[in-house]
């Protein structure tokens, strides 16, 4: 199967597009390198430098490749920035789509997988999150991500372009970016490698469930051969807080280091979890990768740097 990974030298797309390979599936990745790396390529794969947000060239490369599939990584993920500046969160990742989707609708697609959002989209609820509940995202982040999915929808109803939206909750794991403000695990790990104490933002009692990427890779390889249409929470329904996190972090490093805390970020929500188990009742998917191994996996990576 020929796939077209966008974002796909990215933390998480790069872990999928390893598994596409893996599965003998033929890919190409278009990335802008923005926050990709170049190290993360898969050699297997074929490479396009090119933005989401130019329609004239993405949708040159869609027409030009005629993937199969197309997984939709490529987007603007940052919570704190799209409150400060929500008219580059659209342009990402609503214009973009809508860029991807308009050449898509010519080729014809068998299929659209997003990386959507799990917990930024249900908004100050009873946790864990199910599919069932109003979507009420309290970011422009999570907005753009939840217009996505209705776009999608569109595109399905009106094109017959079948779709699986992926809402992620907090995934980690080797090769995440710790130089912006998503990914505490990666922030923490790598500063307490380089011996620095991080700063928690607020309290640290926020809590969040966190999703190892190889997980999370596994989710996308099921859904290739899914005839499910919708929405699919991927996460453990496990809440951990920012302190535990620390503290986890930390002892996986074999450090005794102090807690220190700053402001809180505006656009936080207090506390998510996602309820998975409709993606094993459709996909047969749960996680498999418990907290304390994951984070261990992820100290070892940072300290093999």
């Amino acid at each position: 199967m020929k796939i077209l990974v966008t974002g796909g030298a990215g933390f998480i797309a790069s872990h999928v597009v390893d598994a596409y390979v893996e599965f003998g599936h033929e890919v190409v990745i278009v990335d802008n390198l923005s926050t990709g790396n170049l190290k993360n390529l898969n050699p297997k794969a074929k490479f396009i430098e090119a933005d989401i947000t130019d329609k004239d060239k993405i949708q040159a490369i869609i027409k030009s490749e005629r993937p199969e599939v197309i997984n939709h990584h490529a987007a603007h993920i940052q919570v704190g920035y799209s409150v400060k500046n929500p008219q580059f969160d659209a342009e990402n990742n609503i214009i973009g789509l809508l860029n991807i989707m308009e050449a898509a609708k010519e080729i014809p697609i068998k299929k659209v997988i997003m990386a959507a959002t799990g917990g930024a989209m249900y908004g100050n609820k009873k946790t864990p999150f199910t599919e069932e509940m109003k979507a009420e995202p309290l970011s422009p982040y999570g907005i753009s991500k939840r217009a996505g999915e209705l776009y999608l929808n569109y595109y399905h109803e009106l094109y017959h372009i079948p779709f699986i939206s992926l809402r992620y909750s907090n995934v980690y794991g080797p090769r995440q970016n710790a130089h912006g403000e998503s990914g505490v695990i990666a922030i923490f790990s790598e500063m307490m490698a380089q011996g620095q104490t991080p700063i928690i933002n607020g309290d640290g009692t926020h809590t969040r469930d966190y999703v190892y990427v190889e997980d999370v890779a596994q989710a996308n390889v099921l859904a290739l051969n899914s005839d499910f249409v919708g929405e699919l929470n991927i996460g453990t329904k496990t809440e951990i807080s920012t302190n535990e996190v620390f503290r986890k972090v930390a002892q996986a490093m074999g450090l005794v280091m102090e807690e220190k805390h700053g402001v809180e970020r505006p656009g936080e929500q207090v506390t998510s979890s996602l309820d998975y188990s409709k993606a094993t009742a459709i996909l047969g998917w749960r996680p498999q990768v418990n907290f304390d191994e994951g984070v261990r996996r992820v100290v070892e990576w940072y300290r093999s740097k």
